[in-house]
């Protein structure tokens, strides 16, 4: 009979006082042992410190105080001063399912190296379900192949952290699409488990939500990511715009038709995700209107964010900015050989001797 391996839960924290209590609530109820728990605290000044420091003591967690620690910064600090062979890693705010932990760190076999769970919105009132029909895809909508977790709900081993893939501390934002690019180039296995759930609230105003696409954005473009599909974006507008202008009926009608077609996959979410909580079909309609505003005022958010990110590249690295991605930056922020780590090429998944060749500028 072989043993389990060892785990460890890291997460980073700034100023969750509101929610802190569901989420560590929520930890405590989780099914699957663990052998270790790491905090780091970003600077919270609105008694989250305090909070964690109490829930710790009972807990036997470790808690890290790091003011003006990055998310990035933040999660490889925490897994520094851990030594488990799994790491699961989540986001605090949120409100993990009982069994949440267990099915992630089950599905970790001889061939999987990255176990991905999935995330779903609170859905409370009319804005967060116009606002989740947005922004976020329904389980059945997610291809395993080329779905892109985020780190609000993972658990991969720990060996490829040793090697030299990790969070990239020079991204603000965007910091857990660049590891999923890097652990995939690099030759991880993953496997999505859409049953390993984790809970959390959608942005709760209109300019909080415009200013987390404006810096996912803005990361886009720090970190060379998605040229074509920003560019896409400001073509389509650009179009609009000069239809508006010319206020010709035929190109209205035209442009009329692909704004709803643009808007098509919200409304269905929104009257799907509806229809199973039983809500009526008047208030659904109702929301209808939000939920293309929002995708409108998410678009032009991205719109001045990309640019943002562009130029912060080229400031860092000179020449070299229109020509370096996250593919040529060490998770330092240093620019090194796109040599460094080939496409494909196979970390260790246990026991790595030495230096990776990802970790070297």
């Amino acid at each position: 009979m072989t043993s389990r391996p060892s785990i460890a839960l890291v997460a980073t924290v700034l100023n969750e006082q509101p929610r802190l209590a569901s989420w560590l609530g929520a930890l405590d109820a989780q099914t699957q042992p663990l052998d270790e728990i790491v905090l780091v605290d970003g600077g919270s000044d609105d008694g989250t410190w305090e909070t964690l420091q109490k829930w710790a003591d009972r807990r036997g967690a470790t808690v890290i105080r790091a003011p003006g620690a990055g998310i990035a910064e933040g999660r490889n600090l925490a897994i520094s001063h851990t030594e488990s062979e799994i790491i699961a890693v989540t986001d605090a705010g949120t409100r993990a399912g009982p069994c949440w932990l267990e099915r992630l760190v089950n599905a970790i076999a001889e061939d999987v190296d990255v176990v991905s769970g999935f995330f779903v919105p609170e859905l409370a009132t009319r804005w967060d379900r116009a606002l989740a029909a947005t922004t976020l895809p329904d389980a059945r909508d997610i291809d395993p192949e080329r779905f892109q977790p985020s780190s609000r709900s993972l658990a991969f081993r720990r060996s490829w952290w040793d090697a030299g893939v990790r969070y990239p501390e020079w991204l603000d934002y965007c910091e857990d699409l660049v590891w999923d690019f890097a652990m995939r180039r690099a030759g991880a296995r993953f496997r999505f488990v859409p049953d390993a759930v984790v809970e959390f609230s959608v942005r709760p105003s209109a300019r909080a939500f415009a200013l987390q696409y404006y810096r996912y954005a803005r990361g886009d473009g720090k970190a060379g990511l998605f040229a074509m599909r920003h560019a896409l974006r400001y073509v389509t507008y650009g179009g609009a715009a000069v239809v508006l202008a010319r206020q010709r009926r035929g190109e209205l009608v035209v442009a009329g038709l692909l704004g709803l077609a643009y808007v098509r996959t919200p409304v269905r979410r929104l009257r799907d995700r509806d229809r199973e909580r039983g809500v009526g079909w008047r208030s659904t309609v109702v929301a209808v209107p939000l939920a293309a505003g929002l995708r409108a005022l998410g678009d032009l958010a991205k719109m001045v964010g990309y640019p943002v990110g562009l130029w912060w590249r080229l400031r860092c690295f000179g020449s070299l900015g229109w020509r370096t991605s996250w593919r040529r930056i060490s998770p330092e922020g240093v620019v090194w050989s796109p040599a460094a780590l080939p496409r494909g090429s196979r970390q260790p998944t246990s026991s790595p001797a030495g230096e990776s060749r990802a970790a070297r500028p």
